[in-house]
C-alpha cells in the first residue's frame, strides 16, 4: 500500500467509482462510488504462490484491497502460475493503462526491469527486491532480519536446553534473511533472573 500512497500523492481527486478484483482471477468488479481517486488504477502481479498463499503475495494484495477501500482506486490483478507468466502478465497490466504496476517477489526482478526499461513513462514497484536502478521503479523491501532476531530472542527465553533453531524451506534471499536474523541471537548466556544475554555479532551488521 505504501507504493500506492506515494503514487496517489501526485494525483488530483476525482468523483466516481473504482473497481477491484478477487484473488485468483483476472478482471474487475464494481466497487463503491465514493472513492477519492477513482481515476487511479493500481495493478498487481503475483509470484507463482498466488494471492491466497498466506504469505507475501496475499499480504501484498490485501494492501491493494485496503487502498481500494480507503481511496476508491481501480484495481487489477494477474496471478502467475510460473515464471513463463511474468512477461505476459506485465503486458496485460500495461494494456490496462495502470498508473502503477506492482510485482510481488524478487523472482519477477528481470521481467520487471526489462518491462520498466521499455516503458519509461509507466510507474512500477517490486516487493522484496532493491536491485533495479531505474527512476520509474520503487523497491519495497523490509528489515525482516530485525523481526526474526526478536523471534530468536523469544525462543531463547522459552528454551529449556539453551539451544534454539530455525528451519527454512528454500535457500532464497527472503528465507535466509529471516534465518540470519534468528540465529544472530546465538545465546551464550540467558539468565531468567536478570535477562542477561550475549550475542555473537551485532544486529546492525545484517543486510
Amino acid at each position: 500500500m505504501a507504493a500506492i500512497a506515494l503514487a496517489l500523492s501526485g494525483c488530483a481527486t476525482a468523483p466516481g467509482g473504482g473497481t477491484e478484483t478477487t484473488p485468483g482471477s483476472a478482471g474487475t468488479t464494481e466497487a463503491p462510488s465514493s472513492g477519492l481517486y477513482s481515476d487511479f488504477s493500481a495493478c498487481m502481479i503475483s509470484d507463482a504462490g498466488g494471492f491466497d498463499d498466506k504469505s507475501f503475495n496475499q499480504s501484498s494484495w490485501e494492501g491493494v484491497v485496503k487502498a481500494e477501500a480507503d481511496f476508491g482506486i481501480v484495481t487489477h490483478q494477474a496471478e502467475s502460475q510460473g515464471q513463463v507468466d511474468y512477461v505476459p502478465n506485465l503486458e496485460s497490466m500495461q494494456a490496462n493503462n495502470c498508473d502503477i504496476t506492482i510485482t510481488v517477489g524478487f523472482l519477477l526482478k528481470d521481467a520487471t526491469e526489462a518491462h520498466a526499461t521499455n516503458n519509461p513513462d509507466s510507474k512500477f514497484a517490486i516487493v522484496d527486491d532493491n536491485t533495479i536502478a531505474l527512476p520509474n521503479v520503487k523497491s519495497l523491501v523490509f528489515k525482516t532480519s530485525e523481526a526474526a532476531f526478536l523471534a530468536g530472542y523469544v525462543a531463547a527465553g522459552y528454551s529449556k536446553t539453551g539451544t534454539v533453531a530455525t528451519f527454512g524451506g528454500l535457500a532464497l534471499p527472503t528465507v535466509t534473511i529471516f534465518m540470519d536474523g534468528f540465529v544472530t541471537v546465538e545465546i551464550v548466556i540467558f539468565d531468567l533472573d536478570d535477562t542477561t544475554t550475549t550475542t555473537s555479532r551485532p544486529l546492525e551488521n545484517l543486510g
